[in-house]
């Protein structure tokens, strides 16, 4: 069973920085499609960036400029690199990662799942 740890997260000032992690674990080699997702409080899951086939990139146009989403050294793993930070980026950040490598899954349907890291940025 693949296993998704994200860390990385915490309390960091408006306009500071952080950079968060995403490692997996149990698979059987072969390589993921991955995407950092957030949920604010009240808010629905809002998927912020996504790494893809060769290193294929997109973003949500909330953190498109601010937020950077890169290939970790080992194999299936992931940074979100974000800079410039609002209050309104407070929320918990997931990990996802999904089989087929080649694409964004539709509809978050992303197989694996992370158990979250929160980002706070109190005003």
């Amino acid at each position: 069973q693949v296993q998704l740890v994200e860390s990385g997260g915490g309390s960091v000032q408006v306009g500071g920085s952080l950079r968060l992690s995403c490692t997996t674990s149990g698979g059987t080699g072969s390589r993921f499609s991955m995407g950092w997702f957030r949920q604010a409080p009240g808010k629905e899951r809002e998927g912020i960036a996504h790494i893809f086939s060769i290193g294929r990139t997109t973003y949500a146009d909330s953190v498109k400029g601010r937020f950077t989403i890169s290939q970790g050294n080992a194999k299936n793993s992931v940074y979100l690199q974000m800079n410039s930070l609002k209050a309104e980026d407070t929320a918990m950040y997931y990990c996802a990662a999904d089989p087929q490598w080649w694409l964004v899954p539709r509809d978050e349907g992303y197989k694996y799942w992370g158990q979250g890291t929160r980002v706070t940025s109190p005003q």
